[in-house]
């Protein structure tokens, strides 16, 4: 039987260190590759095709969650397992909703992730004990409730997600295009675009929002232009 291929998504080295020695353990289970930002972890998806993608979410130039849809859409036979320290309902329910498979906090005991990517891996979802109890009260409670799934008010783009934290990590709008490898102009206009949907009107609110939307975390060192 082949072992379950595995792409490693995080930016802190020694996290990532600790996680391929706890998966090397795993006679079932190949670690193929590591990416340290959100933009790596879909650029190797892409190359790699790995069964299953270990993803944080605060990540830099492409959040975790974003990264999630950008993958998903073009590999929709890969699974995404999330691992963060935010275990929030608010982002398990967004995850959730962008395709990933399951959702662990870091505060999960070791043995339980390769448990967690071998489920991800048939098909079953999984999450972290604590998770799994809140969600099956909130669902039903809702149910009883006859209440509706939220949306996303803002309904942003996965182009206009990318700008937003960029923008929201301090780069300017030609260091953004450049790494979007877009135009100035175009900026110009996703940075519009999203202060239309938002009813934002100033970089510094941008920033504010995209914290509390967790695009981007509050200990990010950003510059208000």
């Amino acid at each position: 039987m082949n072992p379950i291929t595995v792409l490693l998504a995080e930016d802190h080295l020694i996290v990532r260190d600790g996680l391929l020695a706890l998966l090397k353990l795993e006679a079932g289970i190949r670690v193929v590759g590591e990416a340290e930002n959100g933009r790596q972890a879909v650029a190797l998806a892409a190359s790699l095709s790995p069964d299953v993608v270990v993803m944080d979410i605060a990540m830099p130039l492409l959040n975790g969650l974003e990264a999630t849809r950008q993958i998903l859409h073009a590999s929709p036979s890969t699974r995404v397992l999330i691992l963060s320290a935010h275990g929030d309902d608010a982002y398990v329910e967004q995850a959730m909703a962008l395709g990933a498979a399951g959702y662990l906090v870091k505060q999960t005991a070791s043995n339980v992730l390769a448990a967690a990517i071998s489920e991800v891996c048939k098909g079953h979802p999984f999450f972290s004990p604590s998770i799994s109890k809140r969600r099956f009260h909130h669902q039903r409670k809702a149910k009883a409730m006859g209440e509706k799934p939220r949306k996303d008010a803002a309904h942003l783009t996965s182009r206009e997600v990318e700008v937003l934290q960029l923008v929201a990590e301090g780069k300017a709008n030609k260091e953004t295009a450049d790494e979007l490898n877009i135009s100035i102009k175009t900026v110009e206009k996703h940075r519009q675009k999203l202060m239309e949907k938002l009813n934002i009107h100033d970089t510094a609110s941008l920033t504010r929002y995209a914290i509390s939307a967790g695009i981007i975390e509050s200990s990010v060192q950003v510059t208000i232009l």
